[in-house]
This record gives structure tokens, C-alpha cells and sequence, in this order.
């Protein structure tokens, strides 16, 4: 059996990690063991950040909706409620945005809810 020498294998493989850790500081950059801790676990928290990424936007848009619709005197769940039994196809980051951009079109978002909701109590 041939030996195998791995110098190129090896020297590409710890090239990469110590090309991703460029930025890091002191030997978490330069130090190819500790180096590569620090890949995995940014790798790690990128991995994870990027899922609570969308969790942390749905809160914010339902966080902005209930200010916007509790200044119309309805309550965030009510306004959602309304809206689907309303049959209204309009999403929490639409609704959001239009409550900040767009505060004449909210209204009319409301006005269909609340009227709804008049609807319902009758």
C-alpha cells in the first residue's frame, strides 16, 4: 500500500475554516483549533437566527397592529378575528405596514372589521 501524504487535503481544509474566521478576534482567527470552535458555533447560531428571524418579525408586525388597532378602539384579536370572518385576505405584514404607511387605508381596514363586528352583535 502507497503512503498518502494528506499536507494539501489538510492544508485546504484548515485554509477554509481560518478564511471564515477572518474578522474574529485574536486567536479566534488565527489559531486553527480555536478558529474552528468559533466557525461552528457561528455557523450555529447563523443556522438558528435565521429561523428566529421570522419569529421575531411576526412579533414585531402583531406588536404594531395591536397599537395601531387598539388606537381604533378594537383589539388586535378582534381585528384578526373580524378580518377572517370577514373573508378579508390581508396579511400581518401588510396590515402593519399600512398602519404606519399608510393610516387612511388602515381605517378602512378597521371600518370592514368593525362593521363586521357590528354584524355579528346584531
Amino acid at each position: 500500500m502507497a503512503r498518502v501524504k494528506r499536507g494539501n487535503v489538510a492544508r485546504k481544509r484548515r485554509k477554509k475554516i481560518l478564511k471564515m474566521a477572518k474578522g474574529f478576534r485574536g486567536s479566534h482567527s488565527k489559531l486553527f483549533r480555536i478558529a474552528n470552535q468559533q466557525v461552528m458555533k457561528a455557523l450555529r447560531n447563523a443556522y438558528r437566527d435565521r429561523r428566529k428571524r421570522k419569529r421575531d418579525f411576526r412579533r414585531l408586525w402583531i406588536t404594531r397592529i395591536n397599537a395601531a388597532a387598539r388606537l381604533h378602539g378594537m383589539s388586535y384579536s378582534q381585528l384578526i378575528g373580524n378580518l377572517k370572518k370577514a373573508d378579508v385576505q390581508i396579511n400581518r405584514k401588510m396590515l402593519s405596514q399600512m398602519a404606519i404607511l399608510d393610516p387612511a387605508g388602515f381605517t378602512k381596514v378597521m371600518e370592514i372589521a368593525s362593521q363586521f363586528a357590528a354584524k355579528k352583535a346584531a
